[in-house]
């Protein structure tokens, strides 16, 4: 919305300050500032509500709103004066405004840096958390426009009022006077409103996933008149799944007299429903769907899966479609699946819903899985059912979502609904882009640390017309990242299922020790060599022999469980001849009643063409799945998953105590021995996760000498490199010295700069060709007087051109060491990146480099430091001496604590940093500034823009 340059004030519409939100009842919101044509609108707005808020909002009875109030309310600078709106289908539904004044209450200007703050919500909308979502927003807007706290006058009786304030974690005074509880607080984020911020962000957005995967009624849009077509199928497999809801079927198409269609009510519009719709699944040519969803938001339908297809994956007129699609949705304060979306899944009980184009439901379990793509869920869904999986006894998943294009909820929405999902306990995603890396690793640290996350990312490009923040970041630094969020990444979906069943089925490792045992020798060795590969440390294999019997397993396994230097088993078996040889059914239950007795350790089994033995494992003594059906030659991306029970029957749910002891089977056992050491990794983590270690403060930095520093420099532009001076003044405020070096054009200016600094020196060419290219010759080191200096300087010269060209320059000499490389970026995609290596070609052709997320703690500097291929060079390789470690760390997080406290450095570089023995020395710094974004990642809650 822009309004007309006449009608402007101090400033033009501020675009940016417009947002979706999501409310605390799952439901969306438009958050924007208020205009001049707003007056109908507030006028309206006043009238709905109740004298009782109305008295709250001006201490008197106030029935209607003057001219003149009209007009103060709707007329802003958006600098000391701003009104914000929150708006569902068009009109207002909330109100908030700051008025800047000065220390005697009055209106003011900057520098005043205090304003007053007011709230109104409709009575019909109040307790879906509108106000707490305007307050963030209107604080964001403050701190843009200099205002560092609010005032706000609250009678004692608006208790809902006071709570918002008081409930948003910022740091407060209460005051009361004159019967009016007055309460100012800072705006600067604390850890405690952000911490208040995020959950509120959780509870909102798991909401609204809940209620499309947990709907009462669902409205099936576009039903064919005759069998077949995508909406006829769409209502077959709900009806066929067993929903527990009410299921209308509707088509704008039927004739009047039409009641009902395959046993379901038919209606020819969303509107001639009685009774409420939670969910429209809509399966029209796009054309007509802008049409649908104005019938469903006028019906107050709360959200849509959208399986038509033209949309952005059709060119760019069904980009501007999807992104109208989205915006028209969220203007009804509906959430969207899709579009182009396969569909979505709930095997609970309680739901029984299958939304999707799957023609029967998944086998019910505990694993969540979530696919942008229909084809790769398709193959998800059948390999679970193949291989079975979930720690109830019953094959499958407890919800899929499948998105399409993605246009609306994401990856991030549905992990947020999973994290405290009591029906999931394992999280399966595949991922072809990561539009939010900076949110997804924040909401996959919390989640992975109560439940696995697994994650195959994909290379390809994002979504069609997603919008996409882009990254600066190689896709292997982004896999690094979300390893370190505790994310179990793998390559393939076959990767994928191996972990999940596993992660579902068996305790968490607490160590890598593993043991071996099986009736093949050949087989026991290969997963010895598997095990060694993957960084485990496996014990002897022990040989049954291939005359072992069902009782030889369960005594070996047994001993193995019982034996305190072992932390997992992996019991490798292949088919036997004979009369001893035990069965399938009979060597899984030696098996499962050995792994019953010690209940703490991780079973594994490797088989070779025990297509029976893999099935018996998966069973619990009463849930036998049924088996696939015998001579279907599909693909298995092409099979779709076979229902276990008929959808008018409950699933048996095996006893708990034999459930958890189901054992997962893997044909190969690099496939086996992989997802062992992905859940050894994701058990450490879990465990250092426990004690993240703190970002120590340090008595020497001046934050706010740092402060004004950024500030002067930023005055001369957008965006700059600062000088060497600067650039060490700067670092020296966060106590980072960086050693001296001294410009020498000429030989008389070099051994000038040598006398001043002190022999022995180093003589280094500067150019950028040669600059960190010592592997070039450009520097010479150990210069011990004049004589050696000038002889360097001439060398320099005659190899690579003149002074001019050179750059040269002389810096005392430094303790010799170990060379490294320290470097912060904030990337606009992940945020800030501290990064750490070895310095010198050989590191940077191998891409031996570190990454952590900023800010740093103490353990993950430690972390950091010891994670590249080459840490050994850092603690005494081969007899040479161990070097200054926790120093380096100290300087890592010094790093780290700079870029933190100051968006507007957005690069720092050291290099290099040479660690000796004792202490380090920084020979070479740069730092980039620029303006910091009108909205960081500390700033209110918002949906993707489009």
């Amino acid at each position: 919305m822009q309004t007309s340059a006449d009608r402007q004030d101090r400033h033009q519409y501020p675009a940016h300050w417009e947002a979706d939100v999501v409310l605390r009842d799952g439901g969306t919101a438009r958050v924007r500032p208020i205009t001049v044509d707003d007056a109908d609108r507030l006028v309206s707005f006043y009238e709905q509500v109740s004298d009782e808020s109305k008295y709250y909002r001006f201490f008197a009875p106030y029935p209607r709103l003057s001219a003149k109030d009209v007009h103060r309310f709707t007329h802003h600078d958006f600098v000391d004066r701003v009104g914000l709106a929150a708006t569902v289908g068009g009109e207002f539904i909330a109100t908030v405004r700051y008025d800047r004044i000065g220390a005697d209450g009055m209106p003011a200007s900057a520098p005043s840096d205090e304003a007053e703050v007011a709230f109104l919500v409709q009575d019909a909308h109040q307790g879906r958390g509108v106000a707490s979502a305007l307050l963030e927003h209107i604080a964001a807007v403050a701190r843009e426009r200099g205002i560092r706290r609010f005032a706000a006058e609250v009678l004692p009786a608006n208790t809902k009022m006071i709570k918002v304030f008081t409930d948003a974690g910022y740091t407060q005074k209460r005051s009361f006077e004159d019967g009016v509880v007055r309460l100012e607080f800072d705006l600067e984020p604390t850890d405690r409103s952000l911490a208040v911020q995020r959950a509120r962000e959780q509870r909102a957005e798991a909401r609204s996933v809940r209620r499309l995967l947990a709907p009462g009624s669902v409205a099936v849009v576009g039903v064919g008149r005759t069998a077949g077509g995508v909406g006829r199928g769409l209502l077959g497999n709900i009806r066929d799944a067993g929903f527990t809801g009410t299921l209308h079927a509707v088509n704008k198409a039927f004739p009047e007299d039409l009641k009902e269609v395959d046993g379901v009510p038919a209606h020819r519009s969303v509107r001639d429903i009685d009774g409420p719709v939670d969910l429209a699944v809509v399966a029209v040519p796009a054309e007509h769907v802008p049409q649908v969803v104005a019938e469903c938001g006028e019906h107050g339908v709360q959200g849509l899966v959208v399986v038509s297809a033209g949309y952005a994956e059709a060119g760019s007129a069904g980009r501007e479609r999807q992104r109208a699609l989205v915006r028209q949705a969220r203007t009804y304060g509906m959430r969207i699946i899709g579009p182009n979306a396969f569909g979505i899944i709930n095997t609970s009980e309680e739901v029984r819903l299958n939304a999707s184009l799957a023609p029967e439901m998944p086998r019910p379990g505990r694993i969540g899985l979530f696919a942008q793509s229909g084809a790769i869920g398709i193959a998800l869904l059948s390999r679970l059912h193949r291989r079975g999986g979930g720690v109830t006894g019953v094959t499958g998943v407890s919800t899929f979502v499948s998105s399409g294009n993605r246009a609306d909820v994401s990856g991030n929405d549905v992990l947020q609904y999973w994290y405290d999902d009591p029906d999931t306990d394992v999280v399966l995603m595949y991922l072809e882009s990561i539009g939010n890396p900076r949110k997804f690793t924040r909401l996959a640290r919390r989640t992975a640390a109560a439940k696995p996350l697994v994650v195959v990312q994909g290379a390809g490009s994002a979504p069609q017309g997603h919008a996409v923040r882009a990254t600066r970041l190689p896709h292997a630094t982004v896999s690094a990242l979300l390893r370190q969020a505790g994310v179990i990444r793998v390559d393939t979906i076959t990767e994928l299922v191996d972990a999940g069943l596993l992660l579902a089925r068996q305790p968490l490792p607490s160590g890598p020790r593993v043991a071996i045992l099986g009736n093949s020798e050949s087989l026991g060795l290969l997963t010895y060599d598997a095990c060694l590969s993957e960084g485990l440390r496996p014990l002897r294999p022990q040989d049954l022999t291939t005359l072992a019997s069902a009782e030889d397993f369960h005594a070996a396994l047994s001993r193995a469980l019982a034996d305190d230097a072992c932390d997992a088993v992996v019991v490798t078996a292949i088919p036997a001849i004979g009369e001893g040889s035990p069965g399938d059914a009979e060597l899984a239950e030696a098996l499962r009643s050995a792994a019953a007795t010690v209940t703490g350790k991780p079973v594994l089994v490797v088989h070779v063409e025990l297509g029976g033995l893999a099935e018996a494992l998966s069973a619990a003594a009463s849930t036998a799945p049924a088996a696939l059906e015998r001579g279907d030659s599909r693909r298995p991306a092409e099979r779709l998953p076979t229902a276990a029970v008929a959808h008018d029957k409950s699933p048996a749910v095996a006893p708990p105590d034999t459930c958890s002891r189901l054992i997962p089977a893997y044909p190969a056992a690099e496939r086996a021995v992989r997802a062992l050491a992905e859940a050894v990794k994701y058990a450490r983590w879990r465990r250092e996760a426990a004690d993240p270690g703190k970002v120590p403060e340090y008595e020497d930095i001046d934050e706010k000498g740092a402060a004004r520093l950024i500030d002067g420099l930023l005055t001369r532009g957008q965006g700059l490199t600062l000088g060497t001076e600067e650039t060490c003044e700067l670092l020296g405020k966060y106590g980072i010295q960086v050693h001296r070096a001294l410009p020498a054009p000429t030989p008389d200016a070099a051994d000038e700069a040598a006398r001043t600094l002190g022999y022995p020196v180093a003589l280094k060419a500067t150019a950028p060709h040669l600059r960190h290219r010592a592997d070039l010759g450009g520097v010479r080191l150990d210069l011990a007087d004049e004589e050696q200096l000038r002889r360097a300087y001439a060398e320099l010269a005659e190899l690579f051109g003149t002074p001019e060209e050179l750059r040269p320059v002389v810096q005392r000499m430094a303790p010799r060491g170990v060379d490294t490389v320290v470097r912060a970026v904030i990337d606009p995609a992940a945020g800030a990146v501290l990064s750490f290596g070895l310095a010198g070609a050989a590191s940077q052709l191998l891409g031996d480099m570190a990454h952590r997320l900023v800010p740093v703690t103490d353990r993950e500097a430690a972390s950091l430091v010891r994670s590249i291929r080459t840490a050994p060079l850092l603690f005494g390789w081969r007899g040479s001496t161990p070097v200054d470690t926790p120093a380096l760390e100290e300087l890592l997080l010094r790093v780290s604590r700079l870029v933190d406290d100051h968006p507007e450095v957005v690069a720092v570089t050291l290099e290099p940093v040479v660690v000796a023995p004792q202490g380090l020395s920084v020979l070479s710094a740069s730092v980039r500034l620029a303006p910091p974004p009108a909205r960081g990642d500390l700033g209110p809650r918002t949906l993707p823009v489009y």
